[in-house]
């Protein structure tokens, strides 16, 4: 699914004042959106991507970034979030937004289940599925201690 073919996602995600998307690749269309729209948003990769000067990237993992004590900057947002999240990049990217205290959420490949606790919620084309909603931004999304 191509970035232009997102708008839901772009504002569903518009609603946070800052976003980190992990795993941006070749398709930074959400996160210029995001950031066209007055959204401090910055990226991440483990290569090093072509991205719009609106958005500020760092060459990161995020299997590193939850390894450390301290993330870096650049997650310290109000939403943690990925596009096509394979499963294995799911609890790493909870782990991250844990401990800058942002939301979580993220998108699957196909038909992957959420490889961690999360509610699913549909947008127009698309689920997002949110792990973790602090603040109670993520329509029907709740943070995790609020899960059985």
């Amino acid at each position: 699914m191509s970035d232009a073919s997102r708008p839901a996602v772009v504002e569903f995600l518009a609603r946070y004042r800052s976003v980190c998307e992990v795993g941006v690749g070749r398709r930074p269309g959400v996160a210029a959106a995001l950031a066209d729209r007055g959204v401090d948003a910055r990226a991440t990769d483990v290569a090093p991507r072509d991205v719009p000067d609106s958005v500020r990237f760092v060459v990161d993992d995020v299997v590193d970034a939850a390894a450390r004590d301290d993330p870096g900057d650049v997650y310290r947002v109000d939403a943690v979030y990925a596009l096509n999240c394979p499963p294995e990049l799911h609890r790493p990217l909870l782990a991250v937004a844990r401990a800058v205290d942002a939301a979580c959420l993220f998108t699957t490949l196909g038909g992957d289940p959420a490889a961690v606790p999360a509610t699913p919620v549909t947008v127009p084309g698309d689920t997002v599925h949110v792990a973790r909603d602090p603040d109670g931004r993520a329509a029907g999304g709740a943070d995790e201690s609020e899960r059985p």
